[in-house]
């Protein structure tokens, strides 16, 4: 039998989307950056794009994490998640298919310089408090309790993963 041709339990049940897999830390990731305190605490605005920064920094910090596993493909994985479900997000506000694919681009420009940015922090090479207030916060004053509420749970969490093993974070435990 050629390895090409799909087993008969494939053939069955069909193939499963890998990404499947990854859902629950998927909803894990989106679920941590919805949390009240970010928004109430952390004064981080809670827009539309305030949640959207708010998960993209949990997302980052999860990114790294699996990185520095060895997790590639899986990290691959749970990028085209946070695509999809940006993808969708961006339809159902009623953005059309001419201009979503330039909305999921700015989104994917926007991860990329915010792992830059909070790698950097986060290895003591830039200050996080600015990393936050460029990405997070936009550039928008914030008050000093809040930022430090933001930067001390994002390092907690940042230790947390550092604590969890592959196999748990794919799971979906952040910790």
């Amino acid at each position: 039998m050629s390895t090409a041709s799909p087993s008969f339990l494939q053939r069955l049940f069909g193939r499963a989307d890998p990404k499947a897999g990854l859902m629950p830390l998927y909803h894990a990731v989106v679920a941590e950056g919805r949390q009240p305190h970010w928004y109430m605490e952390g004064a981080v605005p809670d827009t539309l794009d305030g949640r959207f920064d708010m998960i993209v920094a949990v997302l980052a910090q999860v990114l790294m994490r699996l990185e520095q596993q060895g997790a590639t493909q899986e990290s691959v994985w749970l990028t085209e998640l946070f695509v999809d479900d940006m993808d969708g997000q961006l339809r159902q506000e009623g953005i059309g298919d001419v201009v979503v694919g330039k909305h999921i681009g700015r989104m994917m420009s926007a991860l990329g310089g915010r792992i830059s940015a909070y790698r950097a922090a986060l290895a003591g090479e830039a200050d996080m408090a600015d990393a936050l207030r460029r990405n997070l916060y936009r550039g928008a004053p914030v008050n000093d309790a809040a930022l430090a509420h933001v930067e001390g749970a994002l390092r907690v969490r940042w230790t947390r993963l550092g604590c969890l093993t592959r196999d748990a974070m794919l799971a979906g435990d952040l910790g």
